[in-house]
């Protein structure tokens, strides 16, 4: 079942957790089907995944969805026709208001990205022999010859008006089909109006540092471990960054309400850069609670979310209060950071300032790519890919644990089954030992207290493991150079 759901169908986020239980599986998922449709996350015509593909998402008996279906298109909430799968019917049911705030609420001052790749290493190496460095996809494994097509279809359908200067929230095409992805894929409550693209993680950062300072916001809290160059663009904006603590249950969000001047919080609540954790569900509570009774902003990077392979990604934290969460996304980590295209879904009232930051024509990327994403995700090739990636790192994650519980017993592998990296445990006072080490084995590898805030007290020694670069004929050899690395007593 692991295979099926890594490899075919397209993504739907569904949470029955619990729900069984209570009221029985197909119950439930009849419920959160309608609810997805009644909130407006599942718009009309949008294509749901087959019986057999949510089955195995979900974990749960085929024929329950199937019977799940069946009687959702008795009720007339789904359509059924052969050779056009189950779709979403056409029904005149108004959208729900979400949020504390609902749409043109304020949002008072109350402050995916993902990792890069490395700079030199300080033994002078520039072309290390074997890049474990976070943060960089599979980049051999680009979809070129479906990007090509999807191209083509975009060139040849794209209106005139695609090669003026545009709309500065991005092309429409594009934010419509992502709306609907978002939604099906990662629990987002999106529409395209308050999609503003941008050209990357760090450049939607940017604009929102600008905001907040605009709004009077003084400090945005940050995790204890994440990414500097972020840091540094968020203090360039005049911003001063405290940091929250970090436990086994992920970011202490419970600690917000004593941060008086904090205005925004950055987070990654699906999978923590660099810890690997996901963030408990009374903290990702707690962080919203805290942004509606303050009137803060939570700032979610989803920089890696799709990338789950024990279970179904969790959903954004987007989903639980839209007018109180400004997330944000890239094609970075699944499939390329040259690409440059990210996304912003902004609260309803917060539109108009993030366009005004960016500008009023959109300089940050190209139309044509624009409207090749929105091909490639329209057609399901993106989906494909990302259920084919799944499938290899997930692969690559299982070897690297393999490799390491064989020849270093004494290191741990921690976090969860995500993403396109690993942590491993070192014992105290030997990270600076293992990173020398990894430099004569000709490693490039990140040390865990490359990522720690400078207002974080040392906690754990580790090194932070990409897993998804090296080319296959290049990996066995990488995990050979890294075991030779670690402590084996």
């Amino acid at each position: 079942m692991a295979d099926e759901w890594a490899t075919f169908g397209a993504d739907l986020h569904l949470d029955l957790r619990g729900a069984g239980a209570r009221t029985g599986l197909r119950a439930a998922l009849m419920d959160a089907l309608r609810e997805a449709v009644r909130g407006g996350r599942l718009a009309a015509g949008v294509r749901l995944p087959s019986s057999r593909t949510l089955a195995a998402d979900l974990g749960i008996a085929r024929n329950t969805v199937a019977d799940a279906y069946a009687e959702l298109v008795a009720e007339g909430w789904l359509t059924a026709r052969q050779g056009s799968g189950t779709r979403v019917a056409q029904r005149s049911v108004p959208r729900r208001r979400t949020g504390s705030g609902g749409p043109g609420g304020p949002v008072g001052p109350a402050g995916s990205g993902g990792a890069r790749a490395g700079a030199r290493s300080r033994t002078g190496r520039t072309t290390p022999t074997y890049d474990l460095k976070p943060g960089m996809p599979d980049l051999a494994s680009f979809p070129r010859a479906e990007w090509l097509k999807a191209s083509r279809r975009a060139l040849t359908a794209a209106p005139h008006d695609a090669f003026g200067y545009g709309d500065p929230r991005g092309r429409i095409e594009l934010r419509t089909v992502l709306a609907e992805y978002l939604a099906r894929a990662r629990g987002v409550y999106a529409r395209p109006e308050r999609i503003v693209l941008c050209a990357g993680f760090v450049h939607g950062l940017s604009l929102m540092g600008q905001v907040l300072r605009a709004r009077r916001v003084r400090e945005v809290a940050v995790e204890a471990y994440g990414l500097d160059e972020h840091w540094r663009l968020l203090t360039r904006s005049g911003l001063r960054l405290p940091a929250l603590p970090y436990d086994d249950l992920g970011t202490r969000t419970e600690g917000l309400p004593g941060m008086k001047g904090v205005g925004a919080v950055l987070m990654t609540a699906a999978h923590q850069f660099p810890l690997g954790g996901a963030l408990h569900p009374d903290r990702r509570v707690a962080a919203i609670d805290w942004a509606r009774s303050s009137g803060g902003l939570v700032l979610e990077d989803d920089y890696d979310g799709e990338f789950r392979y024990d279970r179904q990604p969790v959903g954004a934290l987007q989903g639980l209060d839209p007018e109180r969460v400004v997330y944000l996304g890239t094609s970075s980590k699944s499939l390329a950071p040259g690409l440059r295209l990210g996304w912003m879904v902004v609260p309803e009232s917060l539109v108009g300032e993030v366009v005004e930051a960016k500008g009023h024509m959109d300089w940050s990327g190209s139309a044509l790519d624009q409207l090749t994403f929105a091909e490639f995700l329209a057609s399901g090739a993106y989906d494909r890919h990302v259920r084919a990636m799944r499938l290899r790192y997930r692969r690559r994650r299982d070897e690297l644990v393999a490799a390491v519980a064989a020849h270093a017993p004494r290191t741990r592998v921690s976090g969860i089954a995500a993403g396109l990296h690993a942590v491993l445990e070192l014992p105290a006072g030997q990270e600076p030992e293992a990173l020398r080490s990894a430099a004569w084995q000709g490693l490039a590898v990140r040390g865990l207290s490359h990522f720690r805030h400078p207002d974080t007290a040392p906690a754990q020694d580790g090194l932070v493991v990409g897993y998804a670069t090296p080319p296959d004929s290049a990996w066995s050899g990488a995990l050979a150079a890294l075991c030779r690395v670690l402590p084996t007593t």
